[in-house]
């Protein structure tokens, strides 16, 4: 996307922002989720429950990257909590796991930059037992989740450069890598590069499926999720140039969504599927891959996948583009993307009465398995197993 240009000067200026206020400040909220909930910290309700995790030999790794700590006894681990509790900016949460109630963790916003609506999580404290737990990733899902309700439009996260499973934790969770600031800081006495982080409005509805898609009770088994969330929070397809859409695409697929499927009114004569969807609603419930021309989309791919199966939505194509082959790439990318999930059953629907549709999937290697009968259609269901 081209940026505008000064009226004046002709020279490249940034967008407008629709929203140029303050964003309110976070406040000592409470967030609950099915694993875990977010409470104020409060240093003489929680202090007791947190150092049995974070407390003394063995705890040495909780603190290796984290300006505090190691602590070795509870009342200087205390006091620490008790200044934590005081402090507005960073703004310090407690993490109770939902069943026992217990504190089992602690996170802050913190960098709070009201006036341009950017904000940071950081002071990310997991104890053993919330590590690797699903509770673990449903916390900084409400805090996110929180952080955009309230109008921000920048989420970042830092560490220590040094700190590798911070920033598998930062991709994993669906941040962008942004770079290195070298000696940034110096933390205990040494050298600390900071790697950055960040996740913006626009992406966070894509993203936020991901989250949801992860913990939803249907992705879980006696071994724990069954896709990865690395997968689905991604914003690229394995050798493909699809882009995933931001708020931003809402207009411009919308447009292409009505240029591809219009032409199937008077042959179902009723609307396409794809079209009783707005969207906003689109962008909101399903994955949205985008292949641009010209720096506008030519194309939209859009799934919905499941714990045991992938399905593709809608294949569209611009009109001025169709014949080109981007509906083959795009088809194509479905099945990288069904890889990428660790999936091999893709599935699709289409009305029987677009009998070119049938065919060119079926080209295609998808199988009719049965004909739906809906009060106003009836939809053919196809279906293709990766070998």
């Amino acid at each position: 996307m081209s940026p505008d240009r000064d009226p004046v000067t002709g020279l490249p200026i940034g967008r407008p922002v629709a929203v140029t206020g303050p964003a309110p400040g976070p406040e000592r909220v409470r967030l609950d989720g099915r694993h875990v909930s977010i409470v104020p910290l409060e240093a003489e309700a929680h202090g007791a429950d947190l150092a049995d995790g974070a407390v003394g030999p063995g705890r040495e790794a909780l603190w290796q990257y984290m300006a505090a700590g190691p602590f070795d006894d509870r009342a200087s681990f205390q006091a620490y909590l008790a200044a934590c509790a005081a402090s507005a900016d960073p703004l310090f949460y407690a993490i109770l796991d939902a069943g026992s109630r217990k504190a089992v963790g602690h996170a802050s916003l913190m960098r709070i930059d009201r006036a341009n609506r950017v904000i940071e999580v950081g002071n990310i404290l997991y104890t053993p037992a919330l590590q690797r737990t699903p509770g673990a990733t449903e916390a900084m899902r409400l805090l996110a989740g929180y952080v955009f309700d309230l109008g921000y439009r920048r989420y970042e996260w830092k560490c220590n450069a040094l700190n590798a499973p911070s920033r598998k934790a930062a991709q994993r969770l669906g941040f962008s890598y942004e770079g290195l600031f070298r000696q940034a800081m110096i933390v205990k006495g040494r050298n600390r590069d900071t790697a950055w982080f960040s996740m913006l409005d626009g992406e966070w509805p894509q993203i936020r499926q991901g989250f949801d898609r992860w913990l939803d009770p249907a992705n879980s088994s006696e071994r724990g999720q069954i896709a990865r969330l690395g997968a689905l929070t991604t914003a690229a397809i394995p050798g493909t140039t699809l882009r995933r859409a931001t708020t931003a695409d809402e207009a411009a697929l919308a447009t292409l969504q009505e240029a591809a499927y219009a032409p199937n009114r008077p042959l179902l004569g009723v609307e396409p599927v794809p079209l009783l969807t707005p969207a906003a609603e689109v962008l909101a419930r399903y994955e949205v891959w985008l292949a641009d021309h010209d720096g506008a989309p030519a194309g939209a791919l859009v799934l919905d996948p499941t714990p045991d199966h992938l399905m593709i939505w809608s294949v569209s194509v611009d009109p001025a583009r169709q014949g080109g082959g981007l509906g083959n790439a795009l088809l194509a990318a479905a099945e990288r993307r069904a890889r990428d999930l660790d999936l091999s059953d893709l599935r699709l629907y289409t009305g029987d009465k677009l009998v070119r549709n049938i065919d060119w999937y079926a080209r295609r290697g998808y199988a009719t398995e049965r004909v739906e009968d809906l009060p106003d259609r009836r939809l053919v269901h196809m279906r293709k197993i990766l070998a």
